[in-house]
């Protein structure tokens, strides 16, 4: 992540210091760097001038006493608040006063991250989407005090790095990730009442999206959303509906591609190839379900799309009531560009809106039904109607 918006960086003509822990670290980062410009002169999208410059301007460091003149400093260290709290207090002693410190945070809270400073105006959140240098999405993060010129002045920054800024409220997981979760929690309930991940993938990519959610889930690496479920458990309502078939894979070793097995089996050298099923999985997963006394039955194509979609329309209620999102056209925008929503749908407003208010908000409440206990129904007027 931190090399790919420093590459963005240099593809826009920018001075680009890149700060890594260790020599080591710092290697890895500038090599990766090299090799990008190297790709792109082979395949003729960059002369070898444009290569050349845009590399010296890559300035490679250890010293944290280097970014004591930058501008802008983007962190994009583990995912962890005790970690980006730690640089940011450290930040804080080193840039010049006046210099924007954003965080790169997907899911953490940017108040807390910003609490870490003496000067919290001067925080806000730029999450980019991997891989950076490619993705066209930021979401950009207004912590309570970030001043509205630091706002602004992101938003510049990321319009000439040639991304697409929306403009988010601090909350868990902002607009993308949030709503992500509860599609992705959404297909994990189906998990447990008779639907296999093949199943629900092969439902999601028949409707349009690229790869359905578990082959997703594997790409990433099933660890990523276990460490943020890990952090939530102490304020998690016990009383909700929780899903422990994800959890008990992590558990098991089994984190995806990185590691051979996640949802899928993965022969070694098999490239972007699809994973095999896997008959562990299976039995994992119906001995969840009878762990909890549930009955597995059949799910059908249209019910597996229905609930998966609904479940993406409802959080947009939400984070629409909540003020975490702006506009309803704003939650497009971020699923289109963010998460691969087919862009032949118009995004889960615009497949709301297609249903009608009246068949939306019976679909919401047979949604809550199907949900519980712990499922909180958004009001569909938010998705229905654009603010002013």
């Amino acid at each position: 992540m931190g090399t790919g918006i420093a590459i963005c960086g240099l593809d826009a003509e920018l001075e680009v210091t890149l700060l890594e822990q260790d020599a080591a670290a710092l290697q890895r980062g500038a090599t990766r760097i090299r090799e990008h410009y190297a790709r792109r002169v082979a395949a003729g999208k960059v002369s070898a001038d444009t290569a050349a410059e845009c590399e010296a301007r890559v300035h490679a460091t250890t010293d944290w006493n280097a970014l004591a003149q930058t501008d802008l400093v983007i962190e994009a260290v583990f995912e962890d608040m005790a970690v980006k709290r730690e640089v940011f207090a450290r930040l804080d002693k080193i840039a010049k006063p006046g210099a924007i410190l954003a965080t790169n945070t997907s899911y953490l809270d940017v108040d807390a991250i910003a609490a870490a400073t003496s000067r919290p105006g001067d925080v806000v959140g730029l999450h980019f989407f991997s891989p950076a240098n490619v993705m066209r999405l930021v979401e950009v993060v207004r912590g309570a005090a970030t001043a509205p010129e630091v706002l602004v002045t992101a938003l510049e920054v990321a319009k000439r790095l040639g991304k697409l800024p929306v403009v988010t409220g601090n909350a868990f997981g902002f607009v993308g990730n949030r709503i992500f979760s509860a599609y992705r929690r959404q297909c994990e309930f189906m998990l447990e009442e008779g639907a296999m991940p093949e199943q629900v993938d092969a439902a999601l990519e028949a409707f349009g999206f690229a790869m359905g959610p578990f082959a997703v889930a594997d790409l990433s690496g099933l660890d990523i959303a276990w460490r943020m479920r890990q952090s939530q458990a102490a304020t998690r309502d016990t009383k909700a509906r929780y899903v422990r078939i994800p959890d008990l894979l992590c558990e098991a070793g089994r984190l995806g591609r990185k590691t051979g097995a996640g949802y899928y089996l993965y022969e070694e050298g098999a490239g972007k190839a699809r994973g095999q099923v896997d008959p562990l999985v299976r039995e994992l997963i119906t001995s969840a379900s009878a762990d909890k006394g549930i009955v597995r039955r059949t799910l059908d194509t249209e019910e597996i799309q229905r609930r998966a979609l609904l479940a993406m329309v409802n959080e947009a209620a939400l984070v629409l009531a909540e003020g975490v999102a702006q506009r309803a056209s704003d939650v497009d925008v971020v699923l289109l560009n963010g998460y691969g929503f087919p862009r032949g749908q118009g995004g889960p407003v615009t497949w709301a809106r297609g249903r009608g208010a009246q068949a939306l908000e019976a679909d919401l409440s047979w949604l809550a039904q199907v949900s519980s206990p712990g499922f909180v129904q958004g009001d569909p007027r938010y998705v229905l109607e654009e603010a002013a």
